[in-house]
């Protein structure tokens, strides 16, 4: 049998399905539906559905078929009139769940026609931390034994079968035997030699690509913009699906090749599988501003590359951890490296997570979409994006805005990152400064310059040096006063510049972890930010000054390439 692709709209009153079934005969068309159960059978075409709400059959009931399009409209009444029925774009979680084809180790609830509901996780708010464990040393028995991975740490030995393309996809070596520990320490170690002064401070100082990408609104900036401008949003409706997003055909095929499934997480797994997503969306949001909303064959590369979850298989306990993991890999790794574009993705990450479920997964179907069509990265698939496709759309819309919530409250600033970059700034600044000083005694006057004609070879001197210096000297006489005299003042404030915006209105109120020591330490607390100061953070990182260009060559090599 085949699934049909299917679309549902409500009003008030009603509940109305349109099922696209081409070729099929009018005659042999069956409809059942009562409650939250729906059924259509048209051969070869079935179709069963778990509605978000219940339906009833009153007489009011009328469908129609468009021959021309091949599409089936019912129009049902619903028992509640006036009633909203939540997450009709979820098209996954409405397919009533069947048995799993895959031979993926995961755990799946079947049979059910109960209203789908994210399974296993309490009802009281999540404080985003996960209680730490103290360091014990491995016994022979754990050194010997499977480590898990994937979606939820449900995968394991997977590796085992696929030495040949590993390599290619992941940076961790044989993940199977190898603890969530020494992965992290690896990680670091990893960034550490990679880190590239001269491609950071190139980046730095000469960044007109950059405040280019920076300028670039992806989709989720304009449906963030009306969401925030729509008179219907009230405070009731900011903890739930305040605004939806929609799907393209392509994306609802998608949905419908997912299997429909619940996963059984404890706890702490459900952390995890919260915290990887904020990792992955960050690396995606990097991706679609550099790229201006075009993918290209690097696109799975800088999604995978700036994610420590689909990277190194990490896993995380706290908000912060993630964005200096994130920072770190964003200054080590692709062509443009720089604090910025740290700030952006963090912000756009924020963004989407307010939007909801329905933001959320047309970017994991885009990130689906762009592995698979890569070899080897559809690994990845299988491992992560599939299954957060299919989980997201459970997902209670509280959660989501709580978690959104703590994202905006955690700040990052370069100092946090361990790569010294505050430093490495100020001393370029210095340099800069220093040559400025070296190049002041040949900054003579033209009256100066013509007074040399009565000299004994004056003339020839003076063509010689108006010859080799003039064009340099009226350059630096025409640079601003406040670039030359305000030099040293700006050392502090160039060194901080990206990131004094967010530390206006996002401050830290969880339990942040010293990456260096991995002991947790503590950090204040300030009032929650309401949304719209997110858009007042881009306005003032777009209108903030840029470090004083000098028209003469960087100190820096130029010469950088893509890793």
């Amino acid at each position: 049998m085949i699934t049909p692709a299917f679309e549902l709209s409500q009003d008030a009153e009603s509940l109305t399905i349109a099922i696209r079934v081409p070729y099929a005969r009018v005659s042999e068309f069956e409809v059942y539906f009562e409650g939250v159960d729906f059924k259509f059978y048209a051969k070869p075409y079935f179709l069963r559905l778990t509605l978000p709400g219940r339906i009833v059959e009153n007489g009011a009931e009328d469908g129609s078929y468009d021959v021309d399009k091949g599409i089936f409209t019912l129009r049902m009444s619903k028992e509640t009139p006036g009633q909203h029925f939540e997450g009709l774009d979820m098209l996954t979680s409405l397919l009533a769940s069947k048995k799993s084809r895959s031979a993926k180790p995961l755990v799946e609830v079947t049979g059910s026609s109960e209203l789908p509901v994210e399974s296993n996780e309490d009802e009281e708010d999540f404080d985003w931390e996960i209680e730490q464990s103290p360091y014990e040393e491995l016994t022979e028995s754990d050194l010997n034994s499977q480590w898990h991975y994937g979606f939820g740490n449900l995968r394991t030995g997977v590796f085992k079968r696929l030495q040949d393309e590993l390599s290619d996809v992941i940076d961790v070596k044989e993940p199977d035997s190898t603890p969530p520990a020494e992965r992290r320490q690896k990680r670091l170690a990893a960034e550490e030699s990679k880190f590239d002064p001269d491609h950071y401070l190139a980046d730095y100082f000469e960044d007109e690509a950059i405040r280019k990408v920076l300028k670039y609104k992806p989709w989720w900036t304009i449906a963030f913009a009306k969401m925030m401008a729509s008179p219907e949003r009230s405070q009731e409706q900011s903890n739930q699906e305040a605004f939806q997003v929609s799907f393209s055909k392509e994306e609802n095929y998608q949905l419908l090749k997912f299997t429909n499934k619940s996963y059984l997480l404890d706890k702490r797994a459900q952390y995890h599988v919260y915290y990887g997503l904020i990792d992955i969306l960050l690396a995606y949001c990097y991706e679609i501003r550099v790229t201006e909303g075009e993918s290209n064959v690097e696109s799975p590369w800088n999604i995978r590359k700036l994610s420590g979850t689909l990277s190194w298989f990490e896993t995380w306990n706290n908000v912060h951890e993630i964005l200096v993991s994130f920072g770190r890999r964003v200054l080590c790794y692709p062509l443009y490296r720089h604090f910025k574009l740290v700030t952006k993705a963090h912000i756009d990450t924020v963004k989407i997570l307010q939007l909801g479920r329905s933001a959320i997964l047309k970017c994991l179907l885009d990130i689906h979409k762009i592995f698979q069509e890569n070899d080897p990265a559809y690994i990845l698939n299988d491992l992560y994006i599939s299954d957060y496709c299919i989980w997201i759309q459970k997902v209670k819309s509280r959660k989501l805005a709580s978690l959104a919530e703590t994202l905006q409250r955690t700040y990052l600033t370069k100092g946090q990152l361990g790569l010294e970059i505050e430093e490495l700034e100020s001393a370029a600044l210095l340099v800069q400064g220093e040559e400025t000083e070296l190049e002041v005694p040949w900054s003579v006057s033209s009256q100066q310059l013509s007074g040399l004609d009565s000299l004994p070879g004056g003339s020839a001197k003076s063509d010689e040096i108006s010859s080799s210096k003039t064009e340099d000297l009226s350059v630096d006489r025409a640079k601003p006063a406040d670039c030359e005299g305000g030099k040293i003042n700006s050392l502090e404030e160039n060194a901080t510049l990206n990131t004094d915006a967010l530390e206006f209105y996002i401050k830290p109120d969880i339990w942040t972890c010293d990456i260096g020591q991995e002991k947790p330490v503590s950090s204040s607390q300030s009032p929650k930010a309401s949304a719209p100061l997110i858009v007042e953070l881009e306005e003032e990182m777009e209108t903030q000054p840029q470090p004083c260009q000098q028209h003469e060559p960087s100190p820096v090599d130029k010469g950088k390439q893509p890793t």
